[in-house]
Formats: C-alpha cells, sequence, structure tokens
C-alpha cells in the first residue's frame, strides 16, 4: 500500500510540473509578440513625424534660358613664318600676354640683307643708265634740227630712254620687296593678346610653307560664349532680343563656386540646325578677372524678362512621385496635405510654382520620407531653408 502512495504523489507533482513549464512557455511567447504600450506597432504611427518646413513668397523672379555653352576667344591668330631661315632667338615667354607689334621671334637676316643690298645697287646702276639714255635722246633731238641725225636715230634714242625708265621702275619695286621680305624675318605680334605653347625653337629651320605654327595668340579680354537654345524658344528670344537689343546673360562653369561673370548676349544665328532642333546663339563677356578661358564649358543663363508675382518655394520641397511633382503642405492643426503643383522653372535653389501652391502656404522641406497625407508633424528648431524675398 505505501507503494502505490507513493507512485500516485510522483504523478500529481509530474502534472504539476509540466502544467506550469507550459505556462511559462506561453507567458514568454505573448512577451515576445506583444508590443508595450506606446512603443513600436499602432502606436509609433500616431507620433508627430519631425519635419523642416519653410513658406512659399510671391516675388519678383527672373524668366531666364539655360544651357551649356563653350568659351570661345574674341580673336585668335596663328603666327607662321612668311618667309624661309633659321630661327635665331624667342623674345617672349610662353603663357604672357604681349602688345601689338612686339617682337616674338627674329629669323636670320642675313641672306635679306644680301638681297636687299643687291637690289639697290642694280637700281642705281639702270638709273644712271637711265640718265644717259635721257641726255642722248635730247643730243639726238638737237642733231636732228641741224639736219645732222636721221629721225630713224632720234627715234632709236628716244624709245632706248623710255625703256631704260621702265627698268628703273622695276628696279624700285625689287628694292622694296626686298625690303618686305627683310621685315618678314622680324615676326611680330599682329594684336595684343595671351601666347600659347611655342612650337618651333630658335635653331630650327622654318618655311613658308610650313603648317606648323611657331605660336597662337588668343585675345581673352574680352570673350565669347556661344550656346544653343531650343527652336521652341526662339520666338521669345527673338521678341526680348528685338525690344532691348541685347540681353543680360551670366556663365559659370560647372567645378567653379561664386558670382558669375556677366555679360550681353548679343547674336543668334540664321538658320536652325535640323538635325538637333537648335539654334546657337553668342554673348559677349568683358572676362577682366579672366575666369573664362577659351575652350572652357560653361553654364549659361539668358535673362529674358522677369515675373513680378512669381509664386516661390524651396526646390527641397518639390518631390517627383509616380502622379507627379507635388509638395506637402502643413495645415493649421499640425498635419499635412498631399498637393500636386506645376513647376514652372528652377532657379538654383528656388522652384517658381505655376499652381498647386499659394503665396503664404508652409511647406516641408525635410522629412518627406516618413509622411502621408495627414501625418502629424513637428517643426525642428534647426534653420530651415528659406526662400528669399
Amino acid at each position: 500500500m505505501m507503494h502505490i502512495r507513493c507512485s500516485s504523489t510522483l504523478a500529481v507533482l509530474a502534472l504539476a510540473a509540466s502544467l506550469a513549464a507550459a505556462g511559462c512557455s506561453g507567458g514568454e511567447a505573448v512577451s515576445a509578440t506583444t508590443p508595450p504600450s506606446g512603443r513600436g506597432g499602432g502606436g509609433g504611427q500616431n507620433a508627430p513625424v519631425p519635419v523642416t518646413v519653410a513658406t512659399a513668397l510671391q516675388k519678383s523672379m527672373p524668366i531666364t534660358i539655360q544651357g551649356i555653352g563653350t568659351v570661345i576667344a574674341a580673336s585668335t591668330v596663328t603666327v607662321r613664318a612668311q618667309i624661309t631661315g633659321e630661327m635665331m632667338s624667342v623674345n617672349f615667354k610662353e603663357g604672357e600676354d604681349v602688345e601689338k607689334d612686339q617682337v616674338l621671334v627674329t629669323l636670320d637676316k642675313r641672306p635679306y640683307e644680301a638681297a636687299l643690298q643687291q637690289a639697290q645697287a642694280t637700281l642705281e646702276k639702270d638709273i644712271a643708265q637711265a640718265a644717259n639714255a635721257r641726255s642722248q635722246s635730247v643730243r639726238y633731238e638737237d642733231l636732228l634740227q641741224r639736219g645732222i641725225a636721221t629721225r630713224e636715230q632720234v627715234d632709236t634714242m628716244r624709245s632706248q630712254a623710255t625703256a631704260l625708265e621702265a627698268t628703273v621702275a622695276a628696279d624700285r619695286a625689287n628694292v622694296e620687296n626686298a625690303n618686305v621680305q627683310l621685315t618678314y624675318a622680324t615676326i611680330k605680334a599682329p594684336m595684343a593678346g595671351r601666347t600659347g605653347l611655342l612650337q618651333v625653337h630658335p635653331g630650327n629651320l622654318v618655311r613658308a610653307q610650313d603648317t606648323q605654327a611657331i605660336v597662337t595668340i588668343n585675345k581673352i579680354t574680352p570673350v565669347y560664349v556661344s550656346f544653343s537654345v531650343p527652336e521652341a524658344q526662339l520666338p521669345a528670344l527673338k521678341r526680348f532680343i528685338a525690344a532691348q537689343g541685347t540681353l543680360p546673360a551670366t556663365a559659370i562653369a560647372p567645378t567653379e563656386s561664386g558670382r558669375p561673370s556677366s555679360g550681353r548676349m548679343n547674336f543668334i544665328d540664321n538658320a536652325v540646325d535640323p538635325t538637333t532642333g537648335t539654334i546657337r546663339v553668342k554673348g559677349t563677356f568683358p572676362n577682366d578677372d579672366r575666369r573664362l578661358w577659351p575652350g572652357q564649358f560653361v553654364n549659361v543663363t539668358v535673362t529674358l524678362t522677369s515675373d513680378p508675382k512669381a509664386v516661390v518655394v524651396p526646390s527641397v520641397a518639390v518631390q517627383t512621385g509616380q502622379q507627379g511633382t507635388f509638395v506637402f503642405v502643413v495645415k493649421p492643426d499640425q498635419t499635412v496635405e498631399f498637393r500636386p503643383v506645376t513647376v514652372a522653372r528652377v532657379a538654383g535653389d528656388e522652384t517658381v510654382v505655376q499652381s498647386g501652391v499659394a503665396a503664404g502656404d508652409t511647406v516641408v522641406t525635410d522629412g518627406h520620407l516618413r509622411l502621408v497625407p495627414g501625418s502629424r508633424i513637428s517643426v525642428k528648431s534647426s534653420n530651415p531653408p528659406k526662400v528669399t524675398s
């Protein structure tokens, strides 16, 4: 009897232990799947979303045409030799500014000095012969009056004098040509500008027919900036340039910061390129600070006119979704409203909105990813982007 009671007691204790273990494991499962009140799940969705905001303003904004342009030197001169000779000296440094008529290079002058002296000697000889022929012609005229000389002799002497006078004229031209050839031995700068890389060095023989230039000079104050405009914008461009004569323009390198260079757009090409549907325009920039360099690519902005009542928001406030561009507008109850907008144009960090937002509306500029229509927000204390008035 004692053995049966002990077994029954042990069975009851084992059953109680198993129920206790099951109860403990069930409690752990519930606590693992059910979040505490106010953390995660539905409680997190009702928490205000921290955002930054800005106010849409109404102000005057320029109406512009933008493009990528190329800087062109106002003038470019390729310096080549006009005669054949050995290069004796170079009188400039690569990359320095030179003035008009400054001596750049000298060639060997000796052959051309000798040719000039020979031409001058020939001229002097023929001048003497022509003077003698004129004297002979006058003498035979006198002999003809006396009946000593014949008319044929007189005509012969007169023709000889005339021929020698023509020879003297040709000799004078030869002297002038020899003098010009001698001046070509001294190569001067045809204009003021900045020199490039020296292609030929002293000691080399240069020829008049060489295709390789000695140096290239670019005039970089002022410079031109040329860029293409879509033909759809051509009517407006023609209308404003006809009314104003020239249009203000700015240019800046894509990698450069700071204030862009200012100039005036004053040229429209005479034909649209049918392959690209664009037309070339060109502007003149003083470039006194030499920030623009020939051959450089720059971002160009041409200002046509200004819109005095444009509605402007920071560009970071405008988002793009499956339904197009939109902003989140903050309502008085600190919730947000999804508002589709039509963008008229973008000017730097500001966007001109054609419709969808009115002046005075508060728009979200940061924190969009956590927002849905109706989300409650809290404005961050950090300085938000502002639209300058």
